[in-house]
């Protein structure tokens, strides 16, 4: 497993990386199932899906793809779902906030690249005290592309002041390694996290690979 040299900042994916979200997701999907007669699914049936938002809850909850007609109308009922209730169970992965605390010890910046659009990213900064402290929070809807492209890391790095080869960024599913590798960063798979149905990681092309937040630390070597 590779260790990371001259590392200035940790920038990290936000759903499955940091928090566990997956309940709150889960439900407002499932109330769509239920608001129709439909019978609930549990949450182990979304869980899998969670990072990849309205477009694999829908497809939990009702098999369906965005080429779909019902698709529109459906995921913006998800969204009010979901707004209603997006921290009634979510919380912070176990270890994240020591990790931060490391972080910060250690003069390293920190900041969030998620796909999550600001509507909601934003609320959870809200809501969440840990990401007071974050240096920068990108949603998918800051730049004009989303992950796998790697625009949102360079304007993370740039909020940041620091080059891209300063930064590794750490994530739970494949665009993760794919956006973090093509904007020249070092790349940490959160083998934690979701990683989504059926997913290799171990094919991901990750320059390492943790199994709780606080393994971060050991890959990172002083500067």
């Amino acid at each position: 497993m590779n260790s990371f040299h001259n590392i200035r900042a940790v920038l990290f994916d936000l759903d499955g990386t940091l928090i566990d979200s997956a309940p709150d997701l889960g439900a407002a999907a499932d109330r769509l199932r239920t608001d129709r007669g439909l019978q609930s699914l549990p949450l182990q049936a979304y869980r899998p899906l969670a990072g990849t938002g309205a477009r694999g809850m829908l497809s939990v909850a009702f098999g369906i793809t965005p080429e779909h007609p019902d698709f529109p109308d459906l995921r913006e009922e998800f969204f009010t779902n979901y707004e209603r209730c997006i921290h009634e169970r979510t919380d912070v992965f176990s270890g994240v906030p020591e990790l931060v605390t490391s972080l910060v010890q250690r003069s390293l910046k920190w900041g969030v690249v998620t796909n999550k659009i600001s509507r909601f990213t934003s609320l959870i900064a809200q809501r969440v005290a840990l990401f007071e402290g974050a240096g920068a929070i990108v949603s998918g809807d800051s730049t004009p592309y989303a992950k796998p492209h790697p625009a949102p890391l360079l304007a993370a790095a740039e909020r940041l002041g620091l080059e891209a080869r300063e930064c590794i960024y750490v994530g739970d599913d494949e665009r993760d390694i794919q956006a973090g590798r093509a904007a020249g960063m070092g790349t940490v798979a959160a083998m934690y996290g979701y990683l989504g149905a059926g997913a290799t990681p171990e094919g991901w092309g990750a320059d390492a690979m943790i199994y709780s937040p606080l393994d971060l630390l050991k890959l990172l070597k002083p500067h």
